[in-house]
């Protein structure tokens, strides 16, 4: 569906929302069902009305009277029931059906390559996981059922009325072609504004979130002014797009209301006339019945445009949850290779690769680690360290080469079994808004709480853990703000101590810690190591002096490459790095 498209609806993009009801197929007629009840109960009302002043009272028949007054509290009683089924059950549909929309994009969203995050607004994604989310279910609890409703509703009284007397009717009908056309045209102009309503909303979230996230930038740099006038700005523009669908709503709604009381005055005249004239055409009860009828002809009319509305709406954020749904961004996942152990030798073959075309960030690099062997990686910023690691754990995919892992080409593996073979530590640390113990397990059924304490002793990072306020269910809030940033990185090391994998990697993880926790990592590190592939990112040279190999990279290959001993001989580029850092602290 074309965003900027006047097309009042788009039948594709509905008949593929539909097929989400299946699993829900009894509620889905239940409700169909209660809106016919509605339809013709609504009817019932006014011509039992009709009878009541034509006949019964007319007649002085008190006990038709008492018969038809208790048939209409009857049918108004069979109305309410109708109508809290049909209200309660068309939400509970529309839940349902978010509900495994939501399930599914969420775990579609789990599966794309980081470059689709790497260039997408989170906002934008919150968005449509959230608030585009609660449009559709909108769609069935107040948009398509609401309007099925009152068409059968309108259907209904249009048939009454051509039976009990076509010549009113022909009145009615006359008028029915302007607030026909005006619909058309409202509808139209809806489908534009809440398309761009949609926009600005999240370009809303995605700025509140950004700033929010990064406040503390905000507040160094001082940009609190600057950034209040951009959100203003944005603000505006969210403002205007909400007001062009109210100025909308202003024009139609008087429109509907002039023509359906232009519809009541003219029954009204022509029919009280002809009783003027005695002409016996029209009974009382008929231009009552009439009123009545009018008002379910017109006012659903009228609702529909507003409902519309909420149709349009959902069938918008439909569209935008769908374009991610149809998204193929995924790391291709053909491997059916599962391994419950591997010794954790890796090659790399050849490998090139580059996060953006044609601008390589690997050109050609090749090297071996053998199983067991720690090897460390150094190198200037952006000389390519971090991708290695990003190609091992095939979070984006190379351009050409191979990786291969025990001699076996990684895509050849299962991915969800390629990665529970390799733990990383990062420099960055991520935790959720959570508890320790659950941040450690990851909420793993399979890793006790003792099990943490048990790991936490033998790495010596227990003893920080227990200080703190409840320990293992201290809440580290979101993004593990409660902890310093040597703490999280000993959490995050803990929680890859636990995973017990075969191939470990430390990408800068002592990079920005304390001195004290440097040296828990460094203790904590020589113990997992032990036995097990390791591969080390590292800035301080001095952490990886005791590695079995040293690789030196610059600018996207691997200049050298030896123990540390071997490479300060050679007087080379990491003879000039270790020179170059050893005198920078000296002077400090």
């Amino acid at each position: 569906m074309d965003k900027s498209s006047g097309n009042a609806f788009d039948t594709r993009l509905f008949k593929r929302l539909m097929m989400h009801t299946r699993p829900y197929r009894i509620t889905f007629f239940g409700v169909a069902v209660a809106a016919i009840s509605l339809s013709v109960f609504a009817v019932m009302t006014p011509l039992i009305l009709r009878e009541i002043i034509n006949v019964a009272i007319p007649s002085s028949d008190a006990e038709k009277l008492l018969g038809l007054t208790i048939a209409m509290l009857g049918v108004l009683l069979a109305q309410v029931i109708s109508q809290l089924l049909f209200n309660y059950y068309a939400n509970w549909l529309g839940e349902s059906v978010i509900k495994d929309i939501r399930v599914n994009l969420f775990k579609h969203m789990l599966g794309f390559k980081m470059k689709y995050f790497d260039t997408s607004s989170l906002g934008v994604l919150v968005t449509r996981a959230v608030a585009d989310m609660q449009r559709i279910g909108e769609i069935f609890s107040q948009g398509f059922f609401v309007i099925v409703a009152d068409l059968l509703k309108m259907s209904f009284a249009a048939i009454v009325m051509t039976i009990i007397n076509w010549k009113l009717a022909l009145i009615v009908f006359g008028l029915l072609p302007i607030i026909l056309y005006a619909t058309r045209l409202f509808q139209k102009a809806m489908k534009v504004a809440f398309t761009e309503v949609r926009a600005q909303v999240s370009e809303l979230n995605s700025f509140v979130q950004e700033r929010i996230t990064g406040m503390k930038i905000v507040q160094l740099f001082t940009r609190e002014k600057i950034e209040s006038e951009k959100f203003h700005s944005i603000n505006e523009k969210h403002q205007n797009a909400w007001l062009k669908t109210v100025w909308y709503n202003s024009i139609f709604f008087p429109i509907a209301e002039i023509v359906s009381s232009i519809a009541v005055g003219l029954v009204v005249w022509y029919g009280g006339l002809q009783n003027v004239a005695d002409l016996g055409a029209e009974e009382f009860g008929t231009i009552f019945a009439f009123i009545l009828l009018i008002d379910m002809l017109f006012r659903p009319l009228r609702q529909i445009a507003d409902k519309f509305n909420t149709l349009q709406m959902g069938m918008v954020a439909a569209n935008r949850v769908f374009s991610i749904l149809d998204t193929e961004s995924n790391i291709e996942d053909a491997g059916t290779l599962v391994k419950d152990e591997i010794q954790g030798s890796i090659k790399f073959e050849n490998v090139r690769f580059g996060y953006v075309e044609n601008e390589e960030v690997l050109h050609g690099i090749s090297f071996e680690v053998k199983a067991g062997d720690t090897v460390a990686i150094v190198g200037a910023t952006g000389a390519g360290k971090s991708t290695i690691i990003n190609l091992l754990n095939r979070f984006y995919e190379i351009n050409s080469g191979t990786i291969l892992i025990d001699d076996i080409d990684i895509k050849d593996y299962k991915l969800a079994a390629l990665r529970k073979h390799i733990a990383v530590v990062l420099q960055d640390v991520f935790l959720f808004a959570d508890t320790i113990g659950n941040n450690i397990s990851l909420k793993d059924k399979a890793v006790t709480t003792e099990m943490i304490s048990d790991a936490a002793k033998q790495i010596g990072v227990d003893e920080f853990i227990t200080s703190l306020p409840d320990g293992y269910n201290y809440n580290v809030k979101e993004r593990g703000t409660m902890l310093s940033s040597g703490q999280r990185q000993l959490i995050a090391f803990l929680r890859a101590y636990i995973s017990n994998p075969s191939v470990l990697v430390l990408d800068e993880a002592t990079s920005s810690i304390d001195t004290y926790s440097e040296q828990l990592i460094q203790s904590a590190t020589e113990k997992i190591t032990e036995g097990r592939t390791s591969i080390i990112i590292a800035h301080r040279l001095a952490t990886i002096k005791k590695a079995d190999k040293i690789i030196v990279m610059d600018a996207g290959k691997i200049v050298e490459s030896g123990t540390h001993k071997e490479l300060l001989q050679k007087g080379g580029y990491y003879n000039n790095l270790y020179e170059a850092q050893f005198l920078a602290e000296d002077v400090a």
